[in-house]
């Protein structure tokens, strides 16, 4: 098209995307060029303004690393990711919901042993988790590959951890004949998203908080049955209500049972005060 002026420059764009060969492809592009136009329309962006938009994306672009993803980092805190994770993982009520990943799973994590000790030798307060999968219907799930991590009680993970080598706080389990899982290791703890970059800089303009509950992150696969990716978050964390990547789901938020030395459950495998995670996960079948 020739001559385009603000009323057609939409239409045409459009148009050239006629001879895309896969339809999915095209309807995505078209979809896209729509909502970019409206809202370019809808703020009245002045010319200023779209080149500080660029110059922010490219440097998210460049902040981009293999162990750091700035632009999924953004798209967490602009609620994309829970958005996309919501319209493709509505299960029944009683299945456990899906909550982010996040940047810190990684594929070369140690198989453990149930209830082995996997805090890497890092100090904090004690946690023991008992963890039970089932179906719907309240079956036990045997065999499910079972991904847990978290953070330290400062709020670090192990890439993060300065000096440490091995992996620690993370490991890959397998539940038993019964649907059960157990592991040690410590309390994880509340810390901020990565301030540094452009996300850092748009939360300051926006005034919003870059701390994260504190969590335990379970990714649950097993055959017949939906892949569940959540995380667990303790009932008395003061960082529920803001939670920067939307993450937080009220059946996500359970009781971390804190216990006195000598009392409670484990009292003869610490003289230390601990924390007790118990939960349940109810996998959906597989609709595929």
């Amino acid at each position: 098209m020739r001559d385009p002026n603000s009323e057609t420059i939409t239409n045409a764009v459009i148009a050239t995307l006629d001879g895309a060969k896969d339809p999915r492809t095209a309807e995505i592009l078209e979809a896209l060029v729509r909502h970019a136009h409206a809202f370019v329309r809808e703020v009245g962006l002045t010319e200023e303004e779209w080149a500080t938009g660029i110059d922010f994306l490219t440097r998210t672009g460049h902040l981009c690393t293999p162990t750091r993803q700035e632009f999924i980092l953004l798209s967490d805190v602009l609620g994309v990711t829970m958005l996309v994770d919501a319209l493709n993982h509505q299960r029944e009520s009683v299945a456990t919901e899906n909550s982010v990943i996040g940047p810190y799973f990684r594929e070369d994590r140690p198989e453990h042993s149930h209830a082995a000790e996997i805090s890497g030798g890092l100090t904090g307060t004690p946690l023991f988790f008992e963890g039970l999968v089932t179906d719907h219907k309240g079956e036990p799930v045997s065999d499910a590959a079972v991904d847990v991590w978290h953070s330290d009680a400062d709020g670090h993970y192990d890439v993060d951890v300065p000096g440490l080598q091995e992996t620690a706080m993370r490991a890959l389990l397998r539940s038993d004949g019964e649907g059960g899982f157990a592991f040690r290791s410590i309390r994880p703890a509340s810390y901020p998203i990565p301030g540094d970059g452009t996300v850092g800089e748009l939360m300051r303009v926006a005034d919003r908080s870059l701390m994260r509950p504190a969590h335990v992150h379970v990714v649950i696969d097993a055959p017949g049955f939906q892949r569940v990716t959540t995380m667990l978050f303790p009932s008395d964390d003061l960082y529920l209500e803001q939670d920067p990547v939307f993450g937080v789901k009220d059946s996500l938020v359970v009781d971390f049972a804190s216990h006195e030395a000598g009392t409670g459950p484990y009292s003869d495998r610490t003289d230390q005060p601990y924390t007790l995670l118990r939960h349940t996960f109810v996998l959906a079948p597989d609709q595929g």
